[in-house]
């Protein structure tokens, strides 16, 4: 028996969509200004491309997520978003703390670990 989407998490996947088609729009397009603007070096503007692309990928998953009305229709999209943010979160965190990343990479954790949070959230109710 599917139970109904909570409308909590119907946001969470709207507010994910979006930054998502932030993020993931501003790297597959204009991957040396975000770069220069992330203090990295910009010179293979491909690899930012690259993950510019699986940005729009997850948000094209929360877009249709969104649309849901179902539980069990974004389950798993809810386990891979929390996966992913979890693992970000840490990635970036082991970046900024050990291996000078810049500092405007906290503003990703930041968004990471309330995502995190609140897939996990929605996740764990269930």
């Amino acid at each position: 028996m599917n139970s109904k989407m909570p409308q909590g998490l119907n946001t969470t996947f709207l507010l994910h969509f979006i930054v998502c088609l932030v993020f993931g729009l501003g790297f597959l397009l204009i991957p040396n200004v975000l770069g220069n603007l992330y203090g990295l070096n910009a010179q293979e503007p491909a690899i930012y491309r690259l993950l510019g692309a699986a940005i729009l990928g997850f948000g094209a998953s929360s877009w249709l997520s969104y649309k849901a009305t179902e539980w069990e229709s974004v389950r798993i999209v809810v386990v891979m978003e929390l996966v992913w943010a979890i693992l970000g979160t840490l990635v970036l965190l082991l970046a900024l703390l050990f291996a000078g990343f810049p500092a405007l990479g906290w503003l990703n954790v930041v968004i990471l670990a309330a995502f995190a949070i609140a897939f996990g959230w929605f996740y764990f109710r269930r």
